[in-house]
């Protein structure tokens, strides 16, 4: 059942996002109330099951979910090495999700297109993904992002 969080718990989630905004160069969704929604949610997870688990998936069970892996703990395992984020939570200024590092054959692909990242030098953790080694090697500095309409 889900729960009301506290209101330490949703500042937590609030600082939590700012800063991981600020170490990923990633950006708001333009309708705040996406952030609002997201951050809620995960504060509510925090008081439920005692970690942000990400909000926009079912979960059977959340408990087994939260002990077996944590894959969908925010910031989640698509976002560390892709910069993607499918709750919208940590996008383009546009509100796009980046999806450029993500595997040609990705739902999100389909979804968005190819959406390429404003801020590639910063952000992936644990590794430099292989799409942002070859974007360094083909492209200037000068060049500005291009985002690729379908």
């Amino acid at each position: 059942m889900a729960e009301t969080p506290s209101i330490k718990n949703v500042q937590r989630m609030e600082k939590y996002v700012a800063r991981y905004r600020e170490r990923t160069g990633t950006s708001g969704h333009p309708m705040e109330d996406v952030t609002k929604v997201v951050v809620f949610r995960l504060a509510a997870n925090i008081q439920e099951v005692g970690r942000p688990l990400c909000p926009c998936n079912f979960y059977p069970y959340k408990h087994a979910e939260v002990d077996e892996s944590r894959r969908w703990i925010c910031a989640c395992d698509e976002m560390k090495p892709h910069k993607y984020c499918h709750c919208l939570l940590f996008v383009t200024p546009e509100g796009l999700p980046i999806t450029e590092c993500l595997p040609e054959d990705h739902e999100s692909r389909e979804v968005y297109c190819l959406v390429t990242d404003p801020t590639p030098e910063i952000g992936c953790e644990g590794r430099i993904p292989r799409c942002k080694m070859k974007r360094r090697i083909t492209t200037s500095s000068w060049m500005l992002p291009v985002f690729v309409v379908c």
